[in-house]
């Protein structure tokens, strides 16, 4: 129920990156999803022969199993069309390459040669990947460093884990200071 609610509200609660991810899939791919399955239904069902009744077990589990496959490809196609966005990259580019290339290869390619997320910087509003610590624009320190090192450390270190650097005594920002027992 929770994840049905936080798809009306369209936003993800705090806690739950499942749920975020959930939604990144499109309306028109979970109507496309529900669609393929049917037909995969009928198919099976009306459109092939079937005059053998002993394999009527044989030709429910064909129907669900391609069916299932399908269904999750559709799905998959609205995540890719999504995510492609979210990355900055092309959107066009990549769902002819995984809807062309066979067997699910292109979203494969895709999953192995994505971006990183970008985010934005909340002083100059630059899009920067989520791995940088600092802004290249505005040099706004994004995530918490060791003064000594640069090298990336925890909110809650008090040492740097490379050089073993007291973090206290860096002037970082009030925001990103690391915690002390003090």
């Amino acid at each position: 129920m929770s994840w049905w609610m936080t798809r009306q509200n369209g936003q993800a609660e705090p806690g739950s990156s499942g749920d975020a991810e959930l939604l990144m899939v499109p309306r028109w791919s979970m109507a496309l999803a529900v669609v393929v399955f049917a037909a995969m239904q009928v198919v099976f069902h009306w459109v092939l022969p079937h005059h053998k009744h002993e394999l009527l077990p044989m030709r429910l589990m064909m129907c669900f199993f391609w069916g299932s496959l399908f269904a999750s490809y559709a799905l998959l196609l609205g995540y890719v069309s999504r995510d492609v966005k979210r990355r900055g990259m092309s959107a066009g580019m990549w769902m002819v390459m995984c809807v062309v290339l066979p067997c699910g290869i292109g979203a494969v390619v895709y999953f192995l040669l994505r971006q990183p997320v970008l985010s934005r910087c909340p002083n100059c509003s630059t899009e920067i990947a989520s791995s940088y610590h600092f802004c290249p624009q505005c040099q706004f320190q994004m995530a918490p460093v060791c003064g000594v090192c640069h090298r990336g450390v925890k909110i809650t270190d008090v040492f740097c884990t490379q050089c073993g650097h007291d973090l206290a005594q860096d002037g970082a920002p009030a925001r990103l200071r690391a915690y002390s027992d003090q």
